[in-house]
């Protein structure tokens, strides 16, 4: 069609790059989509040391500007770390309607976050809860810290500011950290300031990388962060079923918050 269309800002995790094939995916169900690179990509930070937020301020601007992109405000669909720079997107920048999480945080994790005067730390991670299995490979799980304690409450982002719907995709055996953990605190935590529930959509024997349909689902690979292999977690019958589900999960909410639609208007893969 012609368009305009609505409007997603795709955001990939740790491994950095441009990881484009969701966002081509995405675009071919009716919305205008920008698969943004945060470090480790031409001109872009080669570590993820610090992020700021303006330079995703920007990218949210481009869309809101854009004569292909159907206002007034834009979606951001992040994965991983990239879920939870989604949310401190929705937290401290305007125009965002809708927000999905794919195993997403809701602590700043990995590097310093600024925002003008604002500074998110990292949640703290104490190796020492890291597992090694007899090939090498590292269970991460339990290495942060809990972002609702001591000093690290400070990682907590302050979604509650945001002024736009949000969905959970929750991997229930994620290895990566506790995102089922995360998705109840994050919406306790808006809930307790007013408001609306988040969509939560959890899936057990799922994993931590839940992709497209129909991709293999990645059991182990290496962690730029961690410098070791590390176990994602997921069985792969139902991490391969939830990545079916959470593809039409993940567009339904788009299409109903950004394009009006009821959500049973794109039941189809």
């Amino acid at each position: 069609g012609n368009g305009p269309f609505p409007g997603i800002i795709d955001l990939y995790g740790t491994g950095g790059g441009l990881p484009e094939y969701r966002a081509c995916l995405l675009a071919n169900y009716g919305f205008a989509v920008l698969a943004l690179a945060f470090y480790g990509y031409e001109d872009l930070p080669k570590e993820m040391k610090e992020l700021h937020l303006e330079y995703f301020e920007e990218a949210v601007n481009y869309m809101l500007q854009h004569t292909q992109v159907k206002g007034p405000g834009i979606g951001l669909l992040g994965i991983s770390k990239g879920g939870d720079l989604c949310i401190s997107m929705a937290s401290f920048l305007k125009g965002i309607t809708a927000t999905a999480l794919i195993n997403g945080s809701v602590a700043n994790v990995g590097s310093v976050l600024r925002y003008k005067d604002v500074t998110i730390p990292p949640l703290g991670v104490d190796p020492k809860r890291v597992k090694v299995n007899k090939s090498g490979i590292a269970d991460i799980v339990d290495a942060l810290n809990n972002p609702l304690e001591g000093p690290d409450r400070q990682s907590f982002i302050p979604l509650e500011k945001a002024e736009c719907r949000f969905l959970f995709i929750v991997g229930q055996d994620d290895h990566n950290w506790k995102s089922e953990f995360f998705a109840v605190e994050g919406s306790k935590r808006l809930q307790a300031h007013g408001k609306e529930k988040p969509e939560i959509v959890c899936y057990p024997g799922a994993g931590h990388y839940i992709e497209p349909p129909f991709f293999p689902m990645c059991a182990a690979s290496m962690h730029l962060l961690v410098g070791k292999p590390v176990v994602w977690g997921g069985e792969p019958k139902a991490h391969c079923e939830a990545q079916v589900d959470a593809w039409q999960q993940i567009q339904a909410f788009f299409h109903k918050h950004l394009a009006g639609k009821p959500s049973g208007t794109s039941n189809r893969l």
